[in-house]
């Protein structure tokens, strides 16, 4: 059935888009794996990474998924074979770490991506990291989400370098990116210690040029060069590795003096500004469209953390009034403050009381704190920008069309609706967050990885109420059993749902423990949910298939009754394919969708499928109630759930 005439220009248009997206594919993989010194890819922050890697020689490489770090060991994933080098989706970021860690401890070099969370999560073997230094080079790129575009926190991580005596290095552009890995590297492997590359939102997913190198082959099979001294963390080894972190701090901070991307001019003038990573470009702009660039003296800082403090000192010896632009926490300013009143330099310096400390920093943003630093109008492109601002609505994240989750959740509150239970729903870190927006609104808390069950652990020690923890099968295996064995063993009385969609969806597709395939897409065993709820000692153990909702209904409600009766812990697992992926499957193997449709003569626009089930491939057009083939699955969720059965094939 077709809605209307705009059927088959919106078929078209799909198709248009997946061959499109097959083609960046395809040259991505090209220009990645690409030996042509001098060749001009045009490449994503994150590819341009990946590319360094490959030019660094990487032997092992390991991450764990989250934006906007993602497309960095996808990258490298695509072009394994060819390098001959080791890539893997680690079961978490401590994992991986340890992973990068034990590839330099064989001499061999180590890389591990992740996003600034995740560090959170890795901080334990980092900060270990830290005291023992490195054989071979170990490169760890914490991408940052300022504004939180994708995260619970903009947390700042050039405070783990300092925190944990590990240097920062933070480039400007997609270029810069690819050099500081190179330029990492060398870095490490000459002074022992682990670099810390600090991405952003900005610039992992910008776009740019990128000048391709020679590939440096990678060393293949090393050999342990550890040494008891440096790994066994007691205390007579720790108290001497203290010094020694610092010690191999200082002797980078010396190679940082001549880092090449660090970049100073200093023109006749009393204005100095100081940035760093993409806020540098920012300033550039700003500069160059006020005609300024030989009217202020500009320090660019690639590296953070140690600060090359003879550089910076000559720069402000030079000048009289200093603007530091950094993105969120004020670092480098408050290093410069340090030196400052050390060498008893009397100097007017700004930062955060001037450019913004929350949320990413933006041309505009920038623009303004310079035109206020410089006492100048702002430009004209700002005011304009000010006059054309419209309230346009926003469009808040949903569940796909013949998303599983949708179904989940609308049977769970069926279930519990029925029950007559009081639920505290302990929602988890992934696609099924959205599940706090309407028309379920079951979700009270998200806070961290995992941090669904270990909540729902506390709150069955504290409240009569029904805690249920839903987390996804990814999260699960990341952060979420430690919590569940917790809850055995102290007898919570709590309902835990794993919602397994087979693969980690909401940053990309990718693998995991229990998906039955590795990155580099061999096949291996199923690590099951289940079979780890019932090797721990629960009980009750149930799966469902939401595609199935009655029976779904019913499983979900004999868990609650079980969990209610005998006060311990319950666990189900909903299963179903993520439906963007098993569209995918569909169409590699040429099969036919076959959407559903609404008969009108039948529909009494009760609006169930509408407002309780809310699924975007049903609409409401010209006071009617239809389904848009070109979104809908086929999943028949919506059949099963209309009272009227009024929605047919």
């Amino acid at each position: 059935m077709k809605i209307d005439g705009r059927t088959d220009l919106l078929f078209q248009i799909k198709n248009i888009i997946i061959l499109f997206y097959l083609h960046y594919l395809l040259m991505v993989m090209y220009e990645l794996g690409l030996d042509k010194p001098g060749y001009t890819a045009f490449l994503l922050g994150n590819e341009a990474i990946a590319r360094g890697l490959i030019e660094a020689g990487i032997d092992v490489a390991a991450g764990y998924p989250g934006t906007p770090s993602s497309e960095i060991i996808d990258s490298l994933g695509k072009v394994a074979s060819k390098f001959n080098y080791y890539v893997e989706w680690s079961t978490n970021e401590k994992v991986a770490l340890e992973i990068a860690f034990g590839a330099s401890l064989c001499g061999l070099r180590g890389f591990a991506a992740m996003k600034h969370v995740g560090l959170n999560v890795a901080s334990d073997i980092f900060m270990s990291i830290g005291y023992s230094g490195v054989k071979g080079g170990l490169l760890i790129v914490s991408a940052d989400d300022p504004s939180c575009h994708s995260s619970q926190n903009e947390q700042d991580n050039r405070y783990y370098g300092m925190h944990g005596y590990i240097p920062v290095i933070e480039p400007a552009s997609p270029m810069e990116a690819k050099q500081s890995v190179l330029l990492g590297y060398d870095i490490s492997e000459k002074t022992g210690s682990a670099i810390l590359l600090r991405s952003t939102t900005r610039l992992s997913h910008v776009r740019g040029n990128v000048i391709l190198g020679e590939i440096r082959p990678n060393r293949g099979i090393g050999k342990f060069m550890g040494k008891v001294e440096e790994l066994v963390m007691v205390p007579r080894f720790s108290q001497k590795l203290h010094g020694k972190a610092l010690e191999r701090l200082e002797k980078i901070r010396e190679k940082f003096e001549k880092f090449p991307l660090n970049k100073m001019k200093i023109n006749d003038t009393v204005y100095g500004i100081i940035a760093s990573g993409v806020a540098y470009n920012y300033v550039i702009d700003f500069l160059y469209s006020k005609n300024l660039l030989d009217k202020v003296s500009i320090l660019k800082l690639s590296t953070t953390y140690p600060l090359p403090l003879k550089s910076i000192e000559k720069f402000i010896e030079n000048v009289e009034k200093i603007l530091v632009v950094e993105e969120l926490e004020p670092i480098i300013e408050n290093q410069i403050k340090v030196l400052l009143f050390e060498k008893g330099l009397k100097k007017e310096i700004h930062g955060k009381d001037l450019v913004p400390r929350v949320l990413e920093l933006t041309p505009e943003k920038v623009a303004t704190a310079l035109s206020n630093f410089l006492k100048i109008p702002l430009p004209n492109y700002i005011k304009f920008s000010e006059k054309i601002k419209y309230n346009i609505p926003q469009r808040p994240p949903t569940f796909c069309p013949g998303c599983p989750h949708r179904a989940t959740f609308y049977e769970l509150k069926i279930a519990v609706a029925k029950s007559k239970v009081k639920p505290i729903y302990s929602g988890d870190i992934g696609c099924y967050t959205l599940g706090f927006n309407p028309p379920f609104k079951a979700t009270h808390s998200v806070l961290c990885m995992g941090a669904s069950i270990g909540l729902a652990n506390g709150i069955a020690h504290s409240s009569d109420e029904l805690p249920i923890a839903l987390i996804g099968d990814s999260t699960f295996y990341h952060a979420g059993i430690p919590g569940l064995i917790n809850a055995v063993y102290n007898n919570a009385r709590m309902l835990v749902i794993v919602m397994d969609n087979g693969v980690t969806a909401m940053t990309g597709m990718q693998p995991h423990p229990g998906s039955g395939k590795t990155l580099m897409g061999k096949k291996v065993v199923k690590i099951l949910p289940e079979k780890i709820a019932k090797a721990i000692g629960i009980k009750h153990v149930s799966v469902i298939d939401p595609y199935n909702v009655k029976d779904s209904i019913e499983k979900i409600m004999d868990a609650i009754q079980y969990v209610m009766n005998n006060k311990c812990v319950g666990f189900i697992v909903s299963r179903r394919l993520c439906a963007l992926e098993a569209m995918r499957l569909v169409r590699r193997k040429g099969e036919k969708i076959y959407p559903y449709y609404i008969d009108q003569d039948i529909c009494t626009k009760c609006m169930i499928c509408v407002n309780a089930f809310s699924c975007p491939a049903i609409i409401r057009e010209n006071n009617l109630v239809k389904i848009d083939e070109n979104l809908c699955t086929g999943c028949g969720v919506c059949v099963q759930i209309c009272p009227f059965n009024a929605i047919k094939r």
